[in-house]
């Protein structure tokens, strides 16, 4: 199964993520993560999708959703020509035992404190969603209290935009 990156973007109004988002679910593909916010025009928001399926099946639910009424304009985003990142929030206990190891590997990550109690330590990381990952697994290692990480954001290399190709 392949893991797709697409940006949505759409009208401002009221219902559109879930035309948008009933659209994926109908065609029965799973979403593994879900941005949406207004973009540089107030009368347009940016859905980015990141979810898995077979190459014949996403260019089918592309077709489809360029049938909605409020989509304006969609970008698939390829890891060569994008740049792609995620932000991740993650408690940690604070523990005397593990307070080093786990400082150690934040700053190795570049993740820097948030937060800091006699409980619990916030740490934030901003990156890639393979480095994200690898951190959550090394924090596996020691007390995790909460995990909370947005979805994906993507923007194509360049001076291309999702713009250029508006259906209005």
């Amino acid at each position: 199964m392949n893991r797709y990156t697409v940006a949505v973007l759409v009208k401002n109004q009221f219902g559109v993520l879930n035309r948008v988002t009933s659209m994926f679910r109908r065609r029965q593909f799973n979403i593994n993560a879900l941005t949406v916010s207004e973009t540089e025009s107030s009368d347009l928001s940016r859905i980015t999708v990141v979810f898995g399926g077979e190459e014949i099946e996403k260019k089918q639910l592309i077709n489809q959703l360029y049938k909605l009424p409020d989509v304006c304009s969609i970008k698939e985003f390829e890891e060569d020509s994008s740049v792609s990142c995620e932000l991740l929030l993650i408690k940690m206990k604070n523990d005397t035992a593990t307070r080093d190891d786990i400082l150690t590997a934040a700053k190795a990550f570049g993740a820097p404190i948030v937060e800091y109690s006699k409980d619990s330590i916030i740490l934030r990381l901003t990156d890639t969603t393979r480095r994200i990952d690898d951190f959550i697994n090394l924090m596996r290692d020691y007390t995790i209290l909460e995990i909370c990480r947005t979805g994906s954001v993507s923007l194509e290399k360049g001076s291309t935009t999702i713009r250029q190709a508006i259906y209005l």
